[in-house]
């Protein structure tokens, strides 16, 4: 008899829990589009800090708080998710450019806006600068597979040649100027300063990351990029 009130109460208690719509635990609902960007954020984090080979996909989860299962179900596998990272951070870059507004501003302006827009963009993304080392130790064998960052950039030199031909036009800019060149300027003299800031720091005894410095060299990149092109 004990056995069977027990029995009884034990029946009694699940069918109180789980025995009408009010008690049922409520799943929580899913947010496909917050897990992929969760996943991407922690997996660029992971990238940047220990590189492609480095990078462990327990940990990417682990950081986005969730599983395996859910990478692999939106990414593929590590490279995929790689790949996703590389365009996401590339796609960061060329549509803040677009905000500059190169089509309607004064060509040596538009030209210098550019100019100090990616050198605070260095400052500002450090895991863009370790991506660009990773990668371009796997020789961009990465980036190769996306059309996706290509064609952005065809984009950003189209916009770029034209502030260059309006300069040229208006006898402000000299004729005939590689946009691709240009915009090599701009990248080295940011990517080499903050790359090698440690090491220069102590040859030359000068802290090359206090502020007074990085405005001064951001202000130096813009100097030097208008002289390479004026007429």
């Amino acid at each position: 008899m004990v056995a069977r009130a027990t029995q009884g109460t034990e029946k009694s208690a699940k069918a109180g829990a789980y025995g009408n719509e009010e008690t049922r635990p409520k799943k929580v609902p899913r947010n496909p589009q917050r897990t992929h960007a969760m996943i991407l954020e922690a997996a660029t984090e992971e990238f940047a800090a220990h590189g492609f080979g480095g990078a462990r996909v327990d940990a990417i989860a682990a950081r986005a708080q969730t599983n395996k299962r859910m990478l692999y179900h939106y990414f593929g596998d590590k490279e995929g998710l790689y790949v996703a990272v590389l365009e996401a951070t590339y796609a960061t870059i060329r549509n803040a450019e677009k905000n500059l507004d190169l089509a309607r501003r004064d060509p040596e302006e538009g030209m210098r806006e550019l100019a100090l827009f990616t050198w605070h963009h260095f400052l500002e993304h450090p895991e863009f600068l370790s991506l660009l080392v990773t990668e371009n130790l796997h020789e961009a064998r990465y980036l190769k597979r996306s059309d996706k960052i290509s064609a952005m950039h065809s984009h950003f030199i189209g916009e770029l040649a034209d502030v260059l031909r309006r300069g040229e036009a208006a006898g402000i800019f000299r004729p005939a100027i590689d946009p691709v060149s240009v915009y090599l300027t701009i990248a080295a003299l940011g990517f080499f300063y903050l790359s090698n800031r440690h090491t220069l720091s102590t040859i030359f005894a000068r802290k090359l990351t206090a502020p007074a410095a990085l405005k001064a060299w951001g202000e130096h990149i813009v100097s030097v990029t208008l002289a390479s092109i004026r007429a």
